[in-house]
């Protein structure tokens, strides 16, 4: 098999003043990746890898950058999958942690459990050595400036438009041994209220990956991706009809049944590439054959 990676630096609005930045991450990103990959990393490693990057970088919704809540705490989200076995790790609500992809890691590698939320999931990571943080060195200047302006707009709802990038991360990836993973990491929608959870750590909808169908990362409105289970979806499309037009056919039923608004990004079992989306905008980037990268800020036509 040859070894692929995909990347997504979110989907909804991306300013033109932020467009350099996110095609950057995502660069750097895949161009570190891919070379591990290329040497040898496993799908899983590479996905974890990838999103650890785009979550330390301010420029994404996820990790150091990501949006404040109702509150104005930073709440994260995260899921990690493995293709070869289906076993999966997802933290939601997390505060405190520069890199909720690892704690999802360590979830799925070191309890019993699939899922573990809020403080549990804070007092988890901990205990596994993981190194806390603080909210103020997540917090970028941009965020607490949305966040302030919010407070003062009653009118504002969390799917309507929005001027400032809404930048989920996600990453999908095949190894030389032909396996999947798929990770994807969030600090969710601007304004939500504390507790919510979106579709980024909860299976099929945000994130999905198996040896035998395929693995994809969603970006959008987490509501509305949670109820058509967009990756899982796309994932069994890929049976029955070529990668790219799957992702098409997904992005189509999101629209068309509830609504909704979202990009993916996916690798279906033959390592054929898929990506769609239906907001302004979608960052994202992959490794062509031989090592070349593609990043791209895609605009809906």
């Amino acid at each position: 098999m040859k070894n692929r990676l995909i990347l997504h630096g979110g989907a909804w609005n991306i300013p033109d003043a932020l467009q350099d930045a996110h095609m950057h991450g995502i660069r750097e990103a895949l161009t570190a990746v891919s070379a591990e990959l290329i040497q040898g990393m496993t799908a899983l490693d590479a996905t974890e890898m990838a999103v650890r990057m785009l979550e330390a970088d301010p420029t994404y919704d996820a990790g150091r950058g990501a949006f404040l809540n109702s509150k104005g705490e930073i709440e994260l989200d995260a899921m990690i999958m493995d293709g070869r076995t289906l076993d999966f790790g997802a933290v939601a609500a997390i505060q405190n942690v520069l890199h909720p992809i690892s704690v999802a890691r360590v979830v799925m590698t070191e309890s019993e459990h699939c899922i573990l939320v809020g403080k549990g999931a804070q007092d988890f990571a901990k205990a596994q050595g993981i190194e806390e943080t603080t909210p103020e060195d997540l917090l970028t200047e941009r965020e607490l400036a949305t966040w302030q302006r919010l407070q003062k707009d009653s009118s504002f709802r969390t799917h309507q438009p929005f001027d400032k990038p809404m930048g989920t991360v996600g990453a999908v990836a095949m190894d030389n041994d032909g396996n999947l993973a798929a990770a994807t990491s969030t600090g969710g929608t601007p304004q939500k209220l504390a507790g919510r959870v979106g579709d980024t750590p909860i299976i099929g909808a945000g994130t999905y990956a198996d040896n035998e169908l395929g693995a994809a990362s969603a970006t959008g409105w987490g509501e509305s991706i949670l109820k058509v289970m967009l990756t899982r979806q796309l994932c069994d499309l890929f049976g029955s009809m070529p990668a790219g037009q799957a992702a098409k056919a997904v992005i189509k039923h999101l629209q068309e049944r509830v609504k909704g608004l979202g990009g993916v990004i996916g690798i279906d079992s033959n390592g054929n590439y898929a990506f769609h989306h239906n907001t302004p905008y979608m960052a994202f980037g992959y490794m062509e054959e031989g090592g070349k990268i593609v990043v791209n800020i895609q605009i809906r036509k």
